[in-house]
Formats: structure tokens, C-alpha cells, sequence
């Protein structure tokens, strides 16, 4: 059985690859075990996201006494959460599985591990393509600690299950994920115990970013250690007890439940990439700008490369692989890096495109930056959310925006507004005189570039 492309993975950058290349005249088959819809529909950025809304709605219900309103007896019901979550998630993954059992693809629902760079092996038969897409997607990645494995624990993918609200719950590791999930549970009634190895939470990014989530964290009563050192999981049957250094001294927790979020690693399991001539990167599959393995004919996108886990990011990959695949004698397309964005969707919410302090530092680049607060702008005031700040980044000379990132209320649309200019390559100039409808979010985003204006003038 011969095909032009050959996808391997069912997600959403699996289904945009398949897509792109059938569109461009491609004979595509689609290589998913099941169950199908992909980990954004199924177990990550949507279910995740369904259950924050619960939290949150609570959360704002609980300050009903600022604002001049009354609001007693709250009680979350765990239970009725996750049908909501259950139901909306079956209408998306029933919509994706729509679309892969098109009859536009060849869709054959098994594994499929590489016996050559040119064939696999799918339910006993051998199938052959001219281009091969990986998209198989991460899995939880088991951290050896000792006496973890033996004590027992929940995984993302428990957690967002669970139906019986545990009284307290120890969470371990401080990325996205982690610090969402762990903020539901603290709105809902359990109290949380949060144990991050870096020195601030969410450490991929700027430090200053991250502190006035921990901030948010602390006020609403979680318990926070950054900066420790992870030593021994152990249980009784009743609780769990986590052992760790945290500023030169010993200490533990215990907790009804506890949350292994200390990550995740790319699913290459089965895959026998080495048959195929495939080689691992740093972090996953290794892939250059094109999406292109060692193997010029085999790409691979998504969380499997470990580049970037974002499904949006995974699309855009997926959409490049399959265009390659499909015109090889034509030049390649590549991933623009430049608008590389991410969204965290706590209380307040974490958002960045482009570069940070920390990029900068690192790859020697230079820059400007200025930050302003949301605790002194009007609409943030009216809204009663103040916490966190705006930052800009901008070439010294040009004033071109490098950098936008925002921690504070509703980031993770504001900072469309400056995905949108740096697409077009725009400068803080441009930001400050464009219209801002008064009184906005948005624009709290001119003062800064108000500020770094200034600062490329005066040079």
C-alpha cells in the first residue's frame, strides 16, 4: 500500500499536516492508535481550560464584597464540573474524529513503528510513502524520585478526572500546567501545597512575570516553596509526605493527594526511529526551520520535537511539514520563530510573544525594555485586577518591538494586539500613535512604548 504522505499522529499539528498535504493533491493515510482528537482536545488546553472557567467564576464570586454585592454559601461540586468538561470535550474530539474519518484520508487506527526510512508497519501490513509526517504528540514523563512510584500519585491526566475533591493536595513542579491545576484546586476549596525546584514558578520565563502570580497564589492561601530541592515521596495510607530542601533546611509536607507535574517528554515510544534513520534532538525529534528530521523526506511536528508544547505552534508546524512534503522541488517553508507567543491562564494570566530579558541575555542581543503597572491604570482599577504588569522589549536603534509580554487580566487576548504589530514589524512609535479607545485594557500598552519612544529619541 503506497501513499505520497504518511501522518503519524491524529492531533491537531497531525490533522493540519494531513490536511495541507491532501489539499495539494496528496494521497495521505493518517496513523492514530486512538483514542482520537489529539491531547489539546482531549487532556490538555481545552479540558484544562472548560474547568478554569468554574474556578475562576468562583474566585471573582468570593470578592462579591468589593464590589458592593452579596454572595454567601459558595460550594464548588467537583462532580458537576467535570460533566460540563466531559460534555463539551466529546463535542470537540467528535468534530476532529469527523474530520480524520474523512473519506479524503486513508485513517487506520493502530500503531505504527518504522521498519525502513520508506515503510512502517500498521496492524501487520507494511505501507510505504513518499513522505513521512511524525505527530505522535508527548506523554507524562516519569521524574525518579524516590519512593514516588511506590507511594502513588495523580498525573494531569488523573487530575482532570477526578471527581472526588480531595481535602488538600501536594503539587509538584511549577510550569503551566502545574500552576493552572493547581490554582483551580485552591479556588474550589482544596488546599494546595505547591514545590517548584526553580527559583521563581514558571521558570521558562522573566522572572518579573512570574511574581505576581505567586503573589495571586500566596493571597488566595496556597502554600509556595521555590528554590527546593526534591528528596522522598512517602505514604501511610491516609496522606502523602514530600521531603525537600528549601533554603538550607529540611522540610516536609503531607497532603491527601498529590500531583506529579513535573513535566512531560516527547512520545517516540514504538516508533523505532532508528530504523528510519531518524535521529533525537536536545529536547525531542530534531528538526531544522522546515520541519525536516535527519531524513529530508520524514518531518516532525509538534510536541514530538519538543520545539514548543502550543497547539497553535503545532498547527503552523504541521501546516509547513505538509506543504514541504508535497512540493519538494520548490523552496522549503520555514516556521518564522519571531512570533513565537504563550499563554498561561492563571489569575492574572501570563502572555508573551517574541523575546524575553532572559532571550536577550542569553543570545546577546540588544535591547530596551520598560514595564508599567496595572495597580495605576484606570480600567485594571475598575475592574478591581491589579496584579502584574505590561513589559515591552524593543530594538535600541530602531525601536522595532522585539519582546510583549503581559502578566495581569485577560493577557492572553491583549497580547494579540502586539502579535499583530510585531507581524507587521511594527515599532513602539507605531504602538503609541495608533488609536486606544479610553478606558481600555489595551491601552495601558501605550505607556510603556511611550517611555522606550522617548528613550530611541533622546539617543
Amino acid at each position: 500500500m503506497n501513499y505520497d504522505v504518511i501522518v503519524i499522529g491524529g492531533g491537531s499539528g497531525g490533522y493540519a499536516a494531513a490536511d495541507t498535504a491532501q489539499s495539494a493533491g496528496a494521497r495521505v493515510a493518517i496513523v492514530d492508535p486512538g483514542p482520537l482528537g489529539g491531547l489539546c482536545i482531549l487532556r490538555g488546553c481545552m479540558p484544562t481550560k472548560t474547568i478554569l472557567r468554574s474556578s475562576d467564576i468562583m474566585a471573582l464570586m468570593q470578592r462579591a464584597g468589593e464590589f458592593g454585592l452579596a454572595a454567601s454559601d459558595l460550594k464548588a461540586d467537583l462532580s458537576a464540573i467535570i460533566d460540563r468538561k466531559n460534555r463539551l470535550i466529546r463535542e470537540f474530539a467528535d468534530y476532529r474524529i469527523g474530520q480524520l474519518k474523512n473519506p479524503r484520508f486513508t485513517l487506520i487506527q493502530d500503531k505504527a513503528a518504522f521498519v525502513s526510512p520508506t515503510e512502517i508497519e500498521v496492524s501487520g501490513q507494511r505501507l510505504s510513502a513518499k513522505s513521512f509526517i511524525i505527530a505522535t504528540g508527548s506523554v507524562i514523563d516519569q521524574i525518579p524520585i524516590p519512593g514516588l512510584a511506590k507511594s502513588g500519585y495523580l498525573t494531569s491526566d488523573d487530575v482532570l478526572e477526578l471527581k472526588d475533591q480531595p481535602e488538600s493536595m501536594i503539587v509538584l513542579g511549577a510550569g503551566p500546567v502545574a500552576v493552572e491545576l493547581a490554582q483551580f484546586y485552591q479556588r474550589i476549596g482544596t488546599q494546595v501545597t505547591l514545590i517548584q525546584r526553580s527559583p521563581h514558578i514558571l521558570s521558562f520565563t522573566d522572572e518579573d512575570l512570574a511574581r505576581p502570580v505567586e503573589d495571586r497564589l500566596r493571597e488566595e492561601g496556597m502554600t509556595l516553596f521555590t528554590g527546593t530541592r526534591l528528596q522522598e515521596v512517602s505514604a501511610d495510607g491516609k496522606s502523602k509526605t514530600v521531603r525537600f530542601q528549601h533554603e538550607g533546611k529540611e522540610k516536609t509536607v503531607s497532603a491527601q493527594s498529590l500531583f506529579d507535574a513535573l513535566g512531560r517528554r516527547p512520545n517516540t515510544d514504538g516508533l523505532n526511529l532508528d530504523a528510519a534513520g531518524v535521529k533525537m534532538g536536545e529536547w525531542g525529534i530534531g528538526v531544522d526551520c522546515s520541519m525536516r528530521t535527519s531524513q529530508p523526506h520524514i518531518y516532525a511536528v509538534g510536541d514530538v520535537n519538543g520545539l514548543h508544547e502550543v497547539v497553535h505552534i503545532a498547527i503552523q508546524q504541521g501546516e509547513i511539514a505538509g506543504w514541504n512534503a508535497t512540493h519538494p522541488d520548490q523552496t522549503a517553508r520555514e516556521v518564522d520563530e519571531r512570533l513565537t507567543a504563550n499563554v498561561v491562564f492563571t489569575d492574572p494570566q501570563v502572555a508573551s510573544v517574541g523575546l524575553t530579558e532572559k532571550d536577550c541575555r542569553k543570545k546577546k542581543i540588544e535591547y530596551l525594555a520598560a514595564s508599567y503597572p496595572f495597580d495605576d491604570h484606570g480600567k485594571s482599577l475598575c475592574l478591581g485586577e491589579t496584579h502584574g504588569h505590561v513589559k515591552l522589549l524593543c530594538d535600541p536603534t530602531s525601536g522595532e518591538i522585539i519582546g510583549g509580554h503581559i502578566t495581569g487580566p485577560e493577557a492572553g487576548e491583549l497580547i494579540h494586539q502586539l502579535i499583530a504589530i510585531m507581524y507587521y514589524k511594527g515599532t513602539v512609535r507605531d504602538l503609541l500613535t495608533m488609536p486606544h479607545y479610553h478606558p481600555t485594557l489595551s491601552e495601558i500598552l501605550t505607556y510603556p512604548a511611550e517611555e522606550l519612544a522617548q528613550k530611541i529619541i533622546l539617543k
